[in-house]
């Protein structure tokens, strides 16, 4: 049976890692938007790999469910790279943990139930999850296991309390690592793993924007003042998405890797620090 490789949001992330695993493989490319999946696929066919596109709304379980028979008509989902997601300047509160928070916790369960054995997947998180203040031990397992379809009705998420597109940004993204980390041991019962990449300013089209945006000042200061002094490219994550989803990472699941050049460490310790 064919082995295949769901992206959901093939930018140039997840295309970047997609090159690096789906050798050989069958790739499903799913986007909102369907030409944003087909410019997708034009690189990847160009590259030599076997792609074709359909369209996903994440915040919508119908949508996701419809993926996962997609793409198990072309063979045994082996790979998931989640990669779909709305930035704080992009979206009011209400739609970053609809879209971020929700809606990974609906794809972890969806493809959870399907992954082969021996499968992997990567769901990339953000920096922001890291900085912020830590939540008490019942928060952090309400995030962690409450079912999908109740989530968003927790007290701690309702909209008196997540005012800031930010706020709800770091919260949907430390949600993110903490749903991946138990839902580890649920796709272990089928021999899987899945774990989080927490990236820092990676340069796309979206992070171009960002920094000539209206938070672009605070965004630049970031970076220059970070130990690497740099942004970072796709090709940089997809290289440990590429370990993490191999063999090599045969023995790590339910982790969070954070790639932000030190911007966090910054942060706490050094010339970033509040």
């Amino acid at each position: 049976m064919s082995e295949v490789v769901v992206v959901i949001g093939p930018g140039l992330i997840g295309q970047a890692i997609a090159r690096r695993v789906s050798a050989g493989k069958k790739v499903v490319l799913a986007d909102l938007r369907r030409e944003n999946a087909e410019a997708a696929a034009d690189t990847l066919l160009n590259a030599g790999f076997e792609a074709t596109t359909t369209t996903v709304d994440v915040s919508d379980r119908e949508s996701v469910h419809a993926l996962v028979e997609e793409a198990s008509k072309r063979g045994a989902i082996t790979h998931v790279i989640h990669a779909a997601g709305v930035s704080p300047s992009q979206a009011p509160p209400e739609a970053i943990l609809t879209v971020d928070l929700y809606g990974t916790a609906v794809v972890l369960e969806e493809f959870g139930q399907v992954i082969a054995r021996g499968g992997s997947g990567v769901v990339i998180a953000s920096q922001s999850g890291h900085r912020l203040p830590a939540l008490t031990p019942e928060q952090n397992r309400a995030l962690a296991t409450t079912p999908a379809e109740e989530l968003l009705r927790l007290p701690m998420l309702a909209p008196d309390q997540i005012t800031d597109t930010l706020h709800a940004y770091q919260l949907a993204k430390r949600g993110n690592a903490l749903r991946v980390m138990a839902e580890a041991v649920r796709w272990a019962k089928r021999g899987a793993r899945i774990n989080t990449i927490s990236p820092g300013i990676v340069i796309t089209p979206l992070a171009r924007d960002e920094l000539t945006g209206p938070r672009g000042a605070g965004y630049r200061r970031m970076l220059e003042l970070s130990p690497a002094g740099r942004a970072g490219t796709p090709d940089e994550i997809a290289t440990v998405a590429a370990l993490l989803m191999g063999p090599d990472g045969g023995f790590i699941t339910g982790s969070d890797f954070l790639l932000d050049g030190g911007v966090t460490a910054s942060y706490f310790f050094g010339e970033l620090a509040p």
